[in-house]
């Protein structure tokens, strides 16, 4: 996709018709929001402004019909980009996007038009099993209208979240590749929590905790995790291993819970560790 990259990088009307047609498709979202965080990433935000809104009228259009996610995604990954133009770190950058993405679900962001209760009526009236399960939950005390706002803005909010770093990361290659080849591969498998980083998303997490505010907490794992893949790919890459272990790798991480946990535990824990930098001193 490099060559696509080079040829928006050739003016703004490249950048922001590209960026607009291809937010006119609902499933190439993130291909403009790709190309507005490049244009933030290599300009600022200042000069990428008119891609930004090219993009936004779109995908504001989709947010009319219902759709949220393509206009939270342009919004949260340009806020990433300017994050990281600014400051240079990526583990600033993802804390600065869950916080924002945790007041996104908050606030509602996410939430069908109309709220949660046509939704659970339609749900109830087309399955008498879902319906029996909200009536034993509600004989339980469980508020279904809560737990169904929860999930709904926490499940769309993290799609939103991981969606962004993704869009991100492919717009901070195509930067490297235009302008630093080998950059995004060095800075990306360099990506580690500091303790202060760490400090800060466990405060982040208890807090959440404290004034319900359930997105915080589970947002504040999304940097933990981008990290331990962060230090799996950097391990791969100082061992000089085979691709197919990413390839292995990701297949692991989007099947399976335990590798998730896993995933997590080795990014908690490198903060403390270093791992890749015992494994390059003893290379």
């Amino acid at each position: 996709m490099l060559p696509l990259a080079r040829w928006v990088m050739r003016g703004t009307p490249h950048a922001a018709g590209a960026a607009a047609a291809a937010a006119l498709v609902p499933w190439l979202f993130w291909l403009s929001a790709a190309i507005a965080s490049l244009v933030t990433l290599r300009r600022g935000l200042a000069p990428a402004m008119p891609v930004i809104v090219a993009a936004a009228l779109p995908t504001g259009w989709w947010w009319t019909r219902g759709d949220s996610i393509p206009l939270a995604t342009l919004l949260l990954v340009t806020l990433m980009a300017v994050v990281l133009r600014a400051r240079r770190r990526w583990s600033e950058t993802l804390i600065v996007g869950a916080l924002a993405a945790a007041v996104m679900v908050q606030l509602g962001v996410f939430l069908p038009p109309g709220g949660v209760d046509p939704l659970l009526e339609t749900l109830r009236q087309s399955s008498p099993e879902f319906a029996r399960m909200l009536d034993e939950l509600a004989a339980q005390g469980v508020s279904t209208e809560r737990l169904a706002t929860l999930l709904i803005g926490g499940i769309t909010g993290l799609i939103v979240m991981l969606a962004s770093v993704a869009c991100l990361a492919l717009a901070r290659s195509w930067q490297a590749g235009l302008y630093n080849p080998g950059g995004f591969r060095s800075e990306f498998h360099g990506l580690r929590l500091t303790r202060r980083e760490l400090l800060g998303l466990f405060a982040m997490a208890i807090v959440g905790g404290l004034v319900t505010w359930p997105a915080l907490v589970f947002m504040s794992w999304v940097p933990l995790l981008i990290g331990g893949v962060a230090l799996i790919h950097g391990l791969i890459g100082l061992k000089g291993m085979n691709g197919l272990w990413l390839v292995a790798f990701y297949a692991l991480l989007l099947t399976t819970w335990p590798m998730i946990l896993i995933v997590l535990l080795l990014g908690l824990v490198d903060t403390f560790a270093d791992f890749r930098g015992r494994l390059a001193r003893s290379q």
